[in-house]
């Protein structure tokens, strides 16, 4: 049988991997020692040269489906890992089958939630874990996507702004449907309080998790932060004709939530005395790319919203408001944020994003600022973070950062 690899963009090293080896004999030659979920398959984090990918061994018809719907996902730009190929054809020495391989790109900077708890997450981390689950399968819903198996073991955490950013690992049981109905959205819900439940008591049997910590409160809160979202993007809205100012006030409520309104329905009654409006096509990334279209910056919504701030807050203190907001949006990349990322020793750059840096700068000079009792400067304030809080932080992410 002759060995077989369906790759996008592949990389010709792949082919050098010992795919005669069962993936659970493979050694440190080629597997890194990085955090990785619960999984019903074999799967190993491996590095080939400057690029690091997920392995997971599985039936062949399964890989491909899998990989495919990762591709759709991907050309639909929903957050899910990135599929890089099918390796199938496999067989040992003694010429015995072996499983299928489905490979995915490393997701740089992420964890899965085990991992969190593990290196000291707070309990008081959790909603916001929750909430980055439910913004992912709101999104995935909107997209038309039943994914069929929502939990936290199947989803990895980057960190974004103090919160999180939620990635689908596992859409094996996923499918794109031309439209999704209630039913089947409730039934995806239904699974992930089924899931995220049974994961917290998992975690507090651990000793990873406060025992005081009820875990029918906190899918109870995702069930209820899902339904609050999905009204917001999708829910009818009526008003009189005198209230026209309701639509940009709807617009701005869910710009505030980091969508977009690419679609909005507007239905008069026959007097023109009443109007209805509705949602019909909503997109998370507000923020990041109002951020990206003026510095080039590509990084989470959260992260992008903070930094809009800043350039807000940069414009105001040198007077610039009548100034062109790209140039001064340059001025701010090239005198405050750029030089403030040159400053992390090249020893701490794994820890953190660079974004993710910039943002805990932030916090750390309100903190500062308010022990002082005046302004502390940005630049005194990294140096000051690097030196007592960056160096003591766990090394969770240094191995899961590089590249």
């Amino acid at each position: 049988m002759a060995l077989r690899i369906v790759a996008s963009r592949p990389d010709p090293a792949i082919i050098t991997l010992p795919w005669s080896q069962p993936l659970e004999e493979w050694d440190e030659q080629y597997v890194v020692p990085l955090p990785r979920g619960l999984s019903r398959h074999v799967v190993r984090i491996i590095r080939l040269h400057d690029r690091t990918y997920a392995v997971k061994e599985t039936v062949e018809e399964i890989a491909f489906r899998e990989y495919r719907l990762l591709r759709d996902l991907q050309r639909l730009g929903l957050p899910a890992v990135l599929p890089q190929g099918v390796v199938t054809g496999r067989v040992d020495a003694d010429g015995e089958p072996l499983p299928a391989a489905l490979l995915t790109q490393h997701l740089q900077f992420s964890l899965p939630y085990r991992s969190l708890f593990a290196h000291g997450m707070s309990t008081e981390s959790l909603p916001a874990l929750v909430d980055a689950l439910v913004v992912l399968l709101v999104r995935l819903h909107l997209a038309d996507f039943f994914w069929g198996d929502v939990s936290l073991s199947n989803v990895l955490f980057r960190r974004n702004a103090g919160g999180f950013a939620a990635y689908l690992v596992d859409a094996e049981t996923g499918e794109l449907r031309p439209t999704l109905s209630r039913q089947m959205r409730e039934y995806d819900l239904t699974i992930a309080t089924e899931n995220v439940f049974a994961e917290l008591l998992d975690l507090q049997a651990s000793n990873s998790l406060d025992s005081d910590v009820h875990a029918h409160e906190t899918v109870a809160l995702l069930q209820q932060r899902y339904d609050a979202l999905w009204a917001e993007l999708t829910d009818p809205e009526e008003f009189s004709a005198g209230e026209m100012w309701r639509i940009e006030q709807r617009i701005e409520r869910l710009n505030d939530l980091g969508f977009d309104v690419d679609e909005l329905d507007i239905v008069t009654d026959f007097d023109g005395d009443e109007v209805r409006i509705q949602p019909k096509v909503v997109e998370l990334g507000h923020h990041c790319r109002e951020l990206q279209a003026l510095t080039g910056l590509n990084v989470e919504d959260g992260q992008a919203r903070r930094m809009l701030n800043d350039i807000a807050s940069f414009t105001a203190h040198y007077g610039l408001g009548r100034e062109d907001r790209s140039l001064v949006a340059y001025r701010w990349l090239t005198q405050i944020y750029e030089p403030l990322i040159e400053m992390i020793p090249p020893d701490q750059r794994g820890k953190l994003e660079p974004a993710e840096f910039f943002h805990e700068v932030l916090v750390h000079r309100w903190y500062l600022s308010e022990r002082a009792g005046h302004e502390v400067g940005i630049f005194d304030t990294a140096r000051d973070y690097i030196e007592h809080v960056l160096r003591a932080k766990p090394d969770e992410v240094v191995t899961a950062g590089e590249d």
